[in-house]
């Protein structure tokens, strides 16, 4: 596993013990970058990696521009690669790992709220960012729930982070999903419905899922607007439906 291309380009990462994370390949990744760049959503983005494994497509992410990333990931072994990797590229920039299953973590913050599940079809929209400057920050764990964190040291630091947030909560500009694949379509639904009170009109999240496995359900607040298939890969990237800024607007 390496990083495409960035400040980082070429930089090997760690991979986590074990046999459980899946990595995205390199022609995978390349692909999702590249249309990534194309909505101009990297630039100074609050990006969420989430069943995050050794954290490459968050740290893909900043080597090109994103500002902060929160990872999110059960195993503490996962957690050590992440901050291993982490560390191995000097990132300046505000990072965070937390060791708790998405659904937890997901519950636990500011804003976060449950839909019904509800099929959309598609609407593509164009997507941009307007960069701005973030202090370096140090490298913080948190811990949710009852996950243990393998033995690595647990910090919570107030104040570290600048994360951007509205009225209701902290807000991600962008966010990965790449969940096991033997995860059922109802849990992948669920953390849908949890994610898109964390999201906004700019905001995309990008679910990998197997090309065999239907289209993710959307909860009524999300809509699938691009699907991409890579043999066995198949990438779908979400946004907020327009109804959802239409009621936000009407309240």
């Amino acid at each position: 596993m390496r990083i495409i291309a960035g400040a980082f380009k070429g930089s090997r990462l760690v991979a986590p013990s074990g046999s459980n994370t899946r990595p995205t390949s390199d022609r995978v990744k390349e692909s999702l970058f590249s249309m990534l760049d194309g909505y101009g959503v990297l630039k100074a983005a609050n990006v969420l990696d989430l069943f995050a494994g050794s954290g490459g497509l968050g740290l893909e992410a900043m080597s090109r521009g994103a500002a902060e990333v929160d990872f999110v990931d059960s195993s503490g072994s996962s957690a050590r690669a992440v901050e291993a990797n982490a560390k191995k590229l000097g990132i300046g920039h505000s990072t965070r790992i937390h060791s708790a299953d998405v659904v937890s973590f997901l519950a636990s913050q500011h804003g976060s709220k449950q839909q019904a599940p509800e099929q959309h079809g598609q609407a593509p929209e164009q997507h941009d960012q307007t960069p701005e400057q973030h202090d370096p920050v140090q490298l913080t764990f948190e811990q949710h729930g009852s996950e243990s964190f393998g033995g690595l040291d647990v910090q919570q630091e107030g104040g570290v982070l600048e994360a951007r947030s509205d009225d209701e909560g902290r807000i991600f500009d962008l966010v990965f999903m790449d969940p096991p694949y033997p995860l059922g379509e109802d849990a992948v639904t669920q953390i849908l419905s949890r994610l898109s009170g964390l999201l906004d009109m700019e905001s995309i999240v990008v679910v990998e899922r197997a090309s065999r496995a239907p289209e993710p359900m959307m909860p009524s607040t999300l809509e699938v607007f691009r699907t991409k298939t890579f043999g066995e890969t198949t990438l779908h990237f979400v946004q907020l439906t327009a109804t959802t800024e239409d009621v936000t607007q009407a309240v």
